[in-house]
């Protein structure tokens, strides 16, 4: 393999890197695109990250409450241990979900984030 078709394979392209556009129901969101340009790369990584460790919260709630319940044999049994474990369990599922993309929640705190550090910028 020489040339594009390696470069390719590696995730280097000669073409130029596309621009993502954030949309919002559909249509380019423009008030998050000027705000992006106002406010630091590390600061909107900070905010990401907040923003979803937001939605794991919400969603270990959630989880907490589905399965508060739930008696019987298995991982969800009603044992000794199970409390804690259970607790463990749905603080990772929780985790696992927001940095997979969760139900939207961390989507529109970062965005109402960002817009309020931009401006607070100005």
């Amino acid at each position: 393999m020489q040339g594009s078709a390696f470069n390719a394979l590696l995730g280097k392209s000669s073409m130029p890197a596309k621009v993502l556009t954030p949309t919002r129901n559909g249509r380019p969101d423009i008030a998050l695109t000027e705000a992006l340009g106002k406010v630091s790369p590390d600061k909107q990584a900070k905010i990401k990250a907040q923003s979803q460790d937001f939605e794991a919260l919400f969603l270990n709630s959630m989880f907490s409450q589905m399965t508060s319940g739930v008696k019987g044999d298995g991982p969800f049994g009603d044992t000794t241990g199970t409390g804690v474990w259970r607790s463990m369990l749905t603080d990772e599922y929780s985790k696992s979900f927001a940095k997979a993309g969760g139900v939207g929640i961390s989507n529109e705190v970062y965005r109402t984030l960002i817009l309020q550090q931009a401006g607070a910028t100005q």
